[in-house]
């Protein structure tokens, strides 16, 4: 058994505002990631007033063995209403950036694409200043439910890597390497004013090298953002952690992607997919884009794009 270390221990929450961030999410009846997922930081998250929206759960039709998010073959069907009340929450949080993740939904034809466009939508009616970030499943290569998420204009569009393609038949059974590369590539091809972005879980038995080459082909396929954080054993039956890397190691990987290119690279062992997602309003400030004349997605760049 590997012991977890002393650099691990997170701070304990205010739970006064934590209470608070619960109790709009139980009125509105709203899933988070943070607490289907187990995440550590959901105290700090939630003291500061902050939460990772999770829709079309809170079940999930993949069972990767890493994850705390229950599986069921067929969840409950969508409710047209969610879009309505995640933008409620955003509202009456006053937050300034908002992360809207999901389940996997291989059971509905756009693997769950409609509502994340409809989230979109919603939010910029209540709270038009607020900058989104979807964090989406890999629609099993579906690239015209991915150019109908990314025709909504989300600010960031991010998809994780998970983890080194050796791993991924243990890690990720129903997900694909080059799946995931393509998704990212297709991202920037379609939309190049969208920051793009991803993340890695490392402790699962990847080695340093690997974990480099993984960082490479995400700027071969010109990702700006990149997340790197230590994996956690959710429970008993979810993969065992085969070590516990040093902060120096995360600190070494934050300096080589800066080098590599990244806009933004955020490393340390508490590090998660969503973890102070707001700093990319920062990377908006210093590395600004928009649309050129005639570069909005119609449907001949769609047709073009997804082929």
């Amino acid at each position: 058994m590997v012991v977890k270390p002393d650099w691990l221990r997170v701070k304990a929450p205010q739970w006064q505002r934590v209470g608070s961030v619960k109790g709009i999410l139980r009125d509105l009846h709203l899933n988070t990631v943070c607490e289907e997922a187990s995440c550590p930081n959901i105290g700090e998250c939630f003291d500061q007033g902050t939460a990772t929206f999770l829709i079309m759960g809170p079940a999930c039709t993949r069972a990767c063995p890493y994850c705390d998010i229950d599986f069921e073959k067929k969840p409950a069907a969508l409710d047209p209403t969610e879009p309505e009340r995640l933008a409620e929450a955003v509202r009456r949080m006053g937050l300034n950036h908002v992360v809207i993740t999901a389940v996997n939904r291989d059971d509905l034809p756009d693997g769950g694409a409609s509502q994340f466009v409809q989230c979109i939508q919603q939010i910029r009616t209540l709270s038009p200043q607020t900058t989104i970030e979807v964090l989406i499943p890999d629609l099993c290569g579906d690239w015209d439910a991915l150019a109908l998420i990314l025709k909504a204009q989300p600010e960031v569009l991010n998809h994780n890597t998970e983890t080194v393609p050796r791993l991924y038949q243990w890690v990720r059974p129903q997900g694909k390497y080059q799946r995931t590369l393509e998704l990212l590539r297709r991202s920037r091809q379609l939309a190049p004013w969208i920051y793009t972005k991803s993340g890695l879980m490392v402790g699962l038995g990847e080695t340093d090298a690997e974990i480099q080459a993984v960082m490479a082909d995400l700027r071969q396929v010109d990702c700006d953002i990149l997340t790197i954080g230590q994996y956690l054993q959710p429970t008993a039956k979810h993969l065992r952690v085969q070590t516990f890397v040093h902060p120096n190691q995360f600190a070494h990987w934050q300096t080589l992607g800066e080098a590599m290119g990244f806009l933004q690279i955020v490393a340390s062992p508490l590090t998660r997919s969503s973890y102070h997602a707001e700093q990319v309003q920062v990377l908006m400030a210093q590395y600004p884009r928009s649309k050129s004349p005639g570069s909005a997605l119609t449907s001949d760049t769609l047709e073009s794009g997804t082929r």
